[in-house]
């Protein structure tokens, strides 16, 4: 496990996004980073990707 860099994560969420002390230490260190764009998110969901979550989650619900 590396350790966290808390002076420049602290910087980031409170000047960077502005968030309130009690805002910044309410959030996990991996919703900061997601808040700041890191964290291995890829770009929009494409239609193949979405008709692959309604079939895997539809609205209806088929059976008996």
């Amino acid at each position: 496990m590396t350790a966290l860099d808390w002076p420049a994560l602290m910087r980031a969420g409170l000047y960077g996004l502005r968030l309130t002390p009690e805002q910044f230490w309410k959030l996990t260190p991996a919703e900061l980073r997601l808040m700041l764009g890191q964290g291995g998110m890829t770009g929009a969901m494409d239609r193949k990707g979405l008709d692959r979550l309604l079939n895997a989650f539809p609205d209806e619900v088929t059976g008996d």
